[in-house]
């Protein structure tokens, strides 16, 4: 009798392992999370949020978890006592992770504010109904936020090879971060006066056609102001230039304190000149902001503290002054391209400031 055989029937294929679902905050907000070192605001060259959702889906597919999240503190609010910063999910996956970015953690409890707090990498024990791992981010040598992962897939604890792994996808983040500070950096300073540290006159251009642009879209106003400070040749004369250039330093300061709008448009257009743009602003309002940034400049007291190697303090008081001119935009005022109608914006702007110059200094005139 012939022997019959039989191919054994090939075993089932696994399914593959699904990547975990990651959600992040949104650009506009993780934008606030690189404002450290001194980054200023600007266009992000890199994408982020995919980043980071990229580095936990990483990092999962190598340290298998049922959850896990990146948080990182707010440089903006920041305290050397690291126990009295609070921390921000920006990037998470697991249960309820799609409600998790933007969420607080204070850095005084739980796991992430240990790690955070102690700068150092932990553990958990095998023993631990809620197994986790988390490992310290760092910009530099500082710390500024915690990658933590939740609850090995399969159960069981999470293992010393699971913390190398983590960490090593820390570093990624870290570098993340740093590359996004760098792009953000070197695309601020092109756009920046280095003495002043408002925008220079090339960006302001650009800003200032865009402002009118978006009026005209609106339906709306805009406003520009002129200023020229009083008396500074004085200053160059009598105290020398360094003297000068710190003085100039000083009043970008103050205006960007004074108008601390997240939209106003500042800008050193050269010399002691200064534009400063108010978009969606009637008349009335942008002549009651360019009063109390002329009562700002004449009040203040500049190099109240020493400015250079054997240069003591000055406190020059009542000498810098500044006239303002003041002019609005509307759709329809002037005819032309965008570029035209900024030319003739900022042409009424800067006679309306000579007017003020004619009528006696430190004042403010409407063109």
């Amino acid at each position: 009798m012939a022997e019959v055989r039989t191919d054994p029937s090939p075993a089932p294929a696994r399914p593959a392992p699904q990547p975990p679902e990651i959600h992040a905050l949104a650009a506009p907000e993780l934008e606030r999370f690189l404002q450290r070192q001194k980054a200023g605001s600007g266009l992000l060259k890199i994408d982020l949020e995919a980043e980071l959702c990229q580095i936990l889906e990483r990092a999962c597919e190598l340290v298998p978890s049922e959850a896990g999240s990146v948080l990182l503190d707010d440089p903006l609010r920041k305290v050397d006592d690291r126990a009295a910063n609070d921390l921000f999910v920006v990037a998470s996956f697991g249960a309820r992770a799609e409600s998790l970015p933007g969420t607080v953690v204070a850095a005084g409890e739980g796991l992430p504010g240990a790690v955070y707090t102690s700068g150092r990498p932990h553990l958990s024990d095998a023993g631990c109904a809620r197994s986790a791992v988390a490992v310290p981010i760092t910009i530099g040598s500082t710390v500024c936020g915690v990658m933590e992962l939740c609850n090995r897939q399969g159960g069981g604890a999470f293992t010393a090879h699971d913390l190398a792994m983590l960490e090593i996808f820390a570093g990624y983040t870290s570098s993340t971060l740093q590359n996004a500070l760098d792009a953000k950096r070197a695309n601020e300073l092109a756009k920046r006066d280095d003495l002043s540290g408002l925008y220079n006159d090339r960006w302001m251009h650009v800003c200032i056609s865009d402002m009118i642009a978006e009026t005209d879209a609106a339906r709306g106003e805009c406003v520009l102001i002129f200023m020229d400070l009083d008396h500074f040749k004085s200053v160059n004369d009598r105290y020398g230039h360094l003297a000068g250039s710190r003085v100039l330093r000083e009043v970008g300061y103050l205006l960007r304190r004074v108008v601390d709008w997240e939209s106003a448009i500042l800008c050193r257009y050269g010399g002691d000149e200064f534009v400063i743009g108010l978009p969606a602003t009637p008349l009335a309002e942008g002549a009651a902001i360019a009063e109390r940034v002329r009562a700002a400049i004449a009040d203040a007291t500049y190099l109240d503290r020493e400015y250079g190697p054997d240069l003591p303090p000055l406190f020059l008081r009542g000498v810098i002054t500044a006239s303002l001119g003041i002019a609005a935009y509307h759709p329809g005022k002037w005819s032309g391209t965008v570029h035209d109608r900024e030319s003739f914006l900022l042409r009424h702007a800067d006679s309306a400031m000579y007017a003020a110059k004619a009528q006696g200094k430190n004042r403010v005139a409407c063109g």
